[in-house]
C-alpha cells in the first residue's frame, strides 16, 4: 500500500528499503514536481533517444559484422525485436514511475538498494566506457578530414579534445545539451537517409557474401554478431534515465522510447543492407570506413569519404553529448538517494556537474590506455564489455516489470497478457545477450561488478554508522 504523502525526491530512502513509491511523487500527476524544471518534450526526448542510438555505431556496424557473413542480417533482425521489446518494457516502467535514474529507479524501486545500486553501478560503468570507445573510433573518421592517426598522441589528444567538447555543452546547461542534440539528430540524417535509401538502387546481391563466413555453428555467429552490435543500440533507455527532465514524463517517455528505438531500427537495417550490397564481401570486412566505400561505389569518385566522415563526426558527437548527459544522471539518482558518494547530487542548471566531470575524466583515462597498448583486440573486447555491463541493468529493469505484473502493481491490468509477453521476450533477449557477449567481456564485466560489490559495502557501513550516531546522541 503506497504513502499518499509527499516526499521530495532529495530525500533518500531509508538504508535497505524501496525507493519512494510513485504516488509520493506528488500532486502533479505527471511528476512534474521536482527540484528542477523539466525542459524536454517528445520532440528532444526523442531525439535523445534516436541520437544516443545512432551514434557511431551505424558508420562502423556493416565491417564489425562482415565477418560473420549475412547471418549478421538475421541477428540484426532479433536485436531489432529485443530492442523494441526492451523500449516498450522502459515505457511502461517510465509510466509507473517517471523520475530521472532509469533502470536504477526501477530496479530499486522493486528489489531495495543493493539491486538499485548494481543497476546505476552497471549503467554508469557502460556510459564511460561507450564515450572512450566512441570517441576512439571517432578518431579514425577525423583523419580523413585532418591527418591525426600518424602520431598515436596526435590521436590520443583528438580524442580527449571530442570528449570534453561534449562534457563543456553539458556544463552550460541542459537548455544547450537539448539544442545540440537536435541539430547533431537533424544533419547526421542526411547522409544516412542517402546510403540507406539510395544504396537499394545499387544493390547487387552478389556482393553479399557467404551466410555463414565463420567457423561457428549459424546459432553461434548470430549470438556473437548481436553482442557486438547491441553496442550500436545503446541508448534505447536514454528517454527513461532522463525521465526527470522529460515534460509529461508518465506519456512522454514512452512514446519517445519506442518511437526513437523504431525509428533507428529503420535507418539500421536499411543503411546496413545497403553497405552490404554495394561493397564486395571482401573488401567490406577490411574497411575502416564501410559507408565511405559504399558512397564512392556509389557515385565514383573520393568526395563520398569526406562527406561521410563529416556526417560520422556530427554524429558520434552528438552521440557523446547526449551520453555524457546520461552518464552523470544515474549516478546522481543513486546519490541522491545515500547508494553513491553525496558529491554527485551536486547540479548546475538542470546538469550533475561532479557527475559529468568524474565521467569525462573516467573516459579519458581508459582512452590514453587504449592508445598506450596499441591493440585493436583490447577495443574490441571494451566494446563487448559494454554489452554485458548493460545488460544487467537492462535484466534489473526487465525483472523489476515482472515483479510488477506478477504481484498485480502494473498500472493497467487490462494490458497484462500483451505486457507480460513483450517483458518474457525483453528477459530472454538480455541473457541471450549476456551469453553471446563472451567469456572474456564476462569475466571482466564480472570483475567491474566486484569492485562495485566493495564499494556498496563500504557506502552502506558508513551510511549505517551515521544512522546508529544519530540514534545514540540525545
Amino acid at each position: 500500500m503506497h504513502s499518499t504523502g509527499t516526499v521530495p525526491q532529495s530525500a533518500p530512502a531509508p538504508a535497505g528499503s524501496p525507493a519512494e513509491s510513485p504516488t509520493a511523487l506528488a500532486e502533479d500527476p505527471h511528476g512534474n514536481n521536482g527540484r528542477h524544471a523539466r525542459r524536454f518534450g517528445l520532440p528532444v526526448a526523442t531525439a535523445l533517444v534516436m541520437g544516443n542510438i545512432i551514434g557511431g555505431g551505424i558508420f562502423l556496424l556493416p565491417a564489425s559484422i562482415a565477418p560473420y557473413g549475412t547471418v549478421s542480417l538475421v541477428a540484426f533482425g532479433v536485436l531489432t525485436v529485443g530492442a523494441i521489446a526492451l523500449a516498450l518494457v522502459f515505457g511502461r516502467l517510465a509510466a509507473r514511475d517517471p523520475r530521472t535514474g532509469g533502470p536504477y529507479v526501477y530496479a530499486r524501486e522493486a528489489f531495495g538498494d543493493f539491486a538499485g545500486f548494481l543497476a546505476a553501478w552497471s549503467y554508469w560503468i557502460t556510459t564511460w566506457v561507450s564515450n572512450a570507445a566512441l570517441a576512439v573510433a571517432a578518431v579514425g573518421y577525423l583523419d580523413v578530414l585532418i591527418p591525426v592517426n600518424d602520431h598515436r598522441w596526435t590521436a590520443c589528444l583528438a580524442a580527449l579534445a571530442l570528449q570534453w567538447l561534449p562534457a563543456l555543452a553539458n556544463f552550460a546547461g541542459t537548455r544547450y545539451v537539448g539544442a545540440v542534440q537536435l541539430v547533431s539528430t537533424v544533419l547526421k540524417f542526411v547522409p544516412l537517409l542517402l546510403v540507406a535509401v539510395g544504396g537499394l538502387f545499387f544493390f547487387d546481391p552478389d556482393r553479399l557474401g557467404p551466410f555463414n563466413a565463420g567457423d561457428q555453428s549459424p546459432i553461434g555467429a548470430v549470438s556473437a554478431a548481436a553482442a557486438l552490435l547491441l553496442f550500436s543500440y545503446l541508448g534505447v533507455e536514454s528517454a527513461a534515465v532522463s525521465a526527470g527532465e522529460v515534460r509529461d514524463a508518465r506519456r512522454n517517455v514512452g512514446r519517445a522510447t519506442v518511437i526513437g528505438t523504431a525509428g533507428a531500427a529503420l535507418v539500421y537495417l536499411l543503411g546496413t543492407l545497403s553497405v552490404f550490397g554495394t561493397v564486395p564481401h571482401d573488401r567490406l570486412v577490411d574497411s575502416t570506413a564501410p559507408f565511405s566505400d559504399a558512397v564512392n561505389t556509389m557515385f565514383g569518385g573520393s568526395w563520398g569519404g569526406t562527406a561521410v566522415a563529416l556526417a560520422a563526426l556530427v554524429s558520434m558527437t552528438g552521440c557523446l553529448n547526449g551520453w555524457t548527459l546520461l552518464s552523470a544522471q544515474t549516478p546522481y539518482a543513486a546519490a541522491r538517494d545515500g547508494l553513491f558518494p553525496s558529491a554527485f547530487t551536486r547540479r548546475r542548471r538542470g546538469v550533475p556537474t561532479v557527475g559529468v566531470g568524474v565521467t569525462v575524466v573516467l573516459a579519458s583515462l581508459l582512452t590514453v590506455y587504449n592508445y598506450l597498448s596499441g591493440s585493436g583486440k583490447v577495443f574490441e573486447i571494451l566494446v563487448l564489455v559494454t554489452t554485458f555491463t548493460a545488460t544487467v541493468p537492462y535484466l534489473l529493469a526487465t525483472a523489476a516489470q515482472i515483479y510488477h505484473l506478477v504481484s498485480g502493481r502494473a498500472v493497467d491490468r487490462a494490458r497484462l497478457v500483451r505486457d507480460s509477453v513483450i517483458t518474457a521476450v525483453a528477459a530472454a533477449f538480455s541473457i541471450w545477450l549476456m551469453a553471446g557477449a563472451g567469456y572474456a567481456a564476462v569475466y571482466q564485466g564480472v570483475l567491474f561488478l566486484f569492485v562495485g560489490v566493495i564499494v556498496y559495502a563500504v557506502l552502506a557501513a558508513r551510511r549505517q554508522r551515521k544512522q546508529t550516531q544519530a540514534v545514540e546522541v540525545p
